[in-house]
């Protein structure tokens, strides 16, 4: 930080504050903060008043600064600090600025710097008139410490946080922590942070480059974070709440268009907002739904965790470099795939999950095939199969177009698709966690594509890692746009990235998935920005785990998705929540919250009861056969290649 107390000479004459200290002269800092800019540094400046200065050059210092931000965009935030007179020193019996001065400059940086700009002031020298300078226009209190003095203004002590967070709070604010560098910076790290740094801050930003709110990780067997927990049972009144934000969530409700930026302000809430939002999500989900949640028996399939792709936060797929990961290469043989199902039928499911890495050798067909084996295992089986990578890959592979392919899959017994290999439905985040995978567009035309062949589907998001509120608004937006025009999709469920194996968190790429408060808002926002088009929101019980699921069912939610039986993605990533979870012991779970367990089935239509006295008197499951990979690649090591100037389009031209 260098500050530059006031932009004139006449401050360093003889009698004035600055004789004698010729690094106090202004062109001397000014070129210090030019340079910083030219290297790239994010600076700190600022002023500090009542030294002697004249407003007038109060301004021309903060016009000095402006100019040299302007240039190269390295300010972070602008100090304004009043004078405090200390003994011992030649200005102890000068006059301190008045509180007039404070809020007087504080306002003028505000307007010369606009809203973009932070504008600080140390809230232990003015005490008890903290609300006013928030009024003033400043957004950020610096550093308080709760255990070291303020060594250059020693006899003025630090608020206590409980305290700060009190009089913010009496401002219309929420007090909420934030790293050395600024969001602005902390969430473009490769432009402005030296490559030593950027690991560790991203480990420490939550997804809008604040600080981690929380140590709660998705997977994690952690309990969530009390204060949210308490934050959600404070619901202040809407009269409390920016008139701006009620206006959103209105248009919300009635189902009006939404802007970007309109998301992005929802999902940016804290403190009280939030939990406004959140009950708003919830006031919505308990309109349509009641106290009734659903969920499915099913079990989950994955018939292969090789895969040529190079996803950066997959820890499930395996190729020969990354059998350091979880679990050995397998390739499930027909007869393996065959006994999972007519176990998960016995065990009283309607539905098998079934998805893989692409293999190399798997062509469209392996899919029609593998839809076989489960027709002729359980002929009542639900499928609910193969993600639109899978579905792209394999009618590329047969050369045709996608609608053939598709139905071609559904005369074969495909029942639904699965909303994965979604991600973030945003090219410039795909750009970095998955390169060589099918982009937004392409995600986007398989699911209109299934819609009209007739098959509905789930949408998902992966979030939690290297994106931003923005592109999560982005995702949400494209999804509402495509089901205004098909209604095909049945439900919306959010995945928080589970960072422990993640390739990309294991090179320092990614954060450790959301912060908690991130996790609710994602279901809560999804509830309202997704109405009244999609109508399911669901909680992920192996990612979220128990105590996660129960307050996302107080946060807009209304399913749990199935019982799964074989889990192996989510754990393969590092996640610690269980194989499966019985029937018995959702309903339960669900019946301590006061909720109404309701069995459905993939298509949310009430599940035989007969299904419920299976499941009720299921044996255990027996133990999983993974057969091993016989080899990774086609014969001679070719590379199976997916090129998007070749793939097949819907038309079943060359797109």
């Amino acid at each position: 930080m260098i500050p530059m107390e006031a932009d004139t000479a006449r401050l360093c004459e003889k009698g004035m504050p600055h004789y004698g200290s010729p690094d106090k002269a202004p062109a001397r800092r000014l070129e210090t903060i030019e340079r910083a800019g030219r290297l790239k540094v994010p600076f700190t400046s600022g002023i500090l008043i009542g030294i002697g200065e004249t407003r007038r050059e109060r301004i021309e210092s903060l016009l000095a600064l402006r100019a040299s931000h302007r240039r190269h965009g390295h300010l972070q935030e602008v100090i304004i600090q009043n004078f405090r007179a200390k003994p011992g020193t030649l200005m102890a019996q000068a006059p301190e600025p008045d509180l007039e001065e404070l809020l007087w400059t504080i306002a003028a940086a505000r307007l010369l710097f606009g809203a973009e700009m932070n504008i600080q002031a140390p809230p232990n020298l003015s005490p008890g008139v903290l609300p006013q300078i928030v009024a003033a226009g400043i957004n950020d209190w610096g550093g308080v410490s709760p255990v070291t003095p303020d060594f250059v203004n020693p006899e003025a002590p630090w608020p206590h946080l409980t305290q700060l967070a009190a009089e913010t709070a009496a401002a219309g604010k929420t007090l909420t922590p934030r790293l050395t560098l600024y969001p602005a910076y902390a969430t473009r790290g490769e432009e402005w942070l030296d490559a030593a740094l950027r690991e560790p801050v991203l480990k420490q930003s939550d997804a809008g480059g604040l600080a981690r709110s929380d140590d709660w990780s998705p997977g994690a067997d952690l309990a969530p974070p009390a204060a949210v927990l308490e934050q959600l049972r404070e619901v202040p009144a809407a009269t409390d709440i920016d008139p701006a934000l009620v206006e959103i969530v209105g248009r919300c409700r009635e189902g009006a268009e939404l802007s970007e930026a309109d998301i992005e302000r929802l999902f940016r809430v804290r403190g009280p907002e939030m939990a406004w939002v959140c009950s708003a999500a919830d006031e919505l989900r308990r309109e349509r739904h009641g106290d009734r949640v659903s969920f499915a028996i099913n079990r989950n399939i994955n018939y292969t965790n090789i895969c040529y792709f190079k996803c950066q936060f997959c820890a499930f797929s395996k190729g020969k470099l990354s059998e350091n990961l979880r679990g050995r290469p397998y390739d499930l043989d027909a007869d393996e795939i065959a006994r999972r199902c007519r176990e998960a039928w016995e065990r009283g499911a309607t539905e098998v999950c079934m998805q893989g890495g692409i293999h190399p050798e798997y062509t469209g067909q392996t899919y029609l095939d593998i839809l076989a084996t489960v027709k002729a295992a359980a002929p009542d089986m639900h499928v609910h199969a193969f993600s639109p990578l899978e579905v792209w890959q394999g009618a590329h592979t047969l050369g045709l177009s996608l609608e053939d392919y598709l139905k071609r899959l559904k005369d074969a017994g495909l029942g639904t698709l699965p909303g994965t290999a979604a991600e973030i439905l945003d090219d410039e985040v795909r750009a970095v966690i998955c390169p060589d995978k099918i982009n937004s567009a392409q995600w986007l035309e398989v699911m209109e594509t299934a819609h009209r062949v007739g098959f509905r589907t789930t949408a998902t998001i992966m979030y939690g890692h290297v994106e931003q509120p923005r592109h999560w608004a982005r995702h949400l937006l494209r999804l509402r746009e495509l089901q205004q025009r098909t209604g095909g999709f049945t439900e919306f469920v959010p995945l928080p990235f589970v960072h422990m194996e993640a390739p990309m968190y294991l090179k320092g790429r990614a954060r450790r998935g959301p912060t908690f408060r991130e996790a609710l808002l994602m279901h809560a926002v999804a509830r309202l920005a997704l109405y009244p088009y999609i109508e399911n929101i669901q909680a992920s019980w192996v990612k979220m785990g128990e105590a996660g699921v129960a307050a996302c069912l107080q946060a807009g939610c209304n399913d749990l998705g199935g019982t799964l039986m074989n889990e192996t993605i989510t754990r393969a990533a590092g996640a610690e929540h269980g194989q499966e979870w019985p029937l018995a012991e959702i309903e339960a779970f669900l019946a301590g919250l006061g909720r109404k367990a309701w069995l459905r089935d993939t298509r949310y239509r009430p599940a035989p009861a007969e299904r419920r006295a299976a499941a009720l008197a299921a044996a255990p499951l027996a133990p999983v056969v993974n057969t091993p990979a016989k080899r990774y690649e086609r014969a001679g090591g070719e590379r199976p290649t997916l090129l998007r100037n070749r793939l097949i389009g819907s038309d079943g031209n060359q797109a």
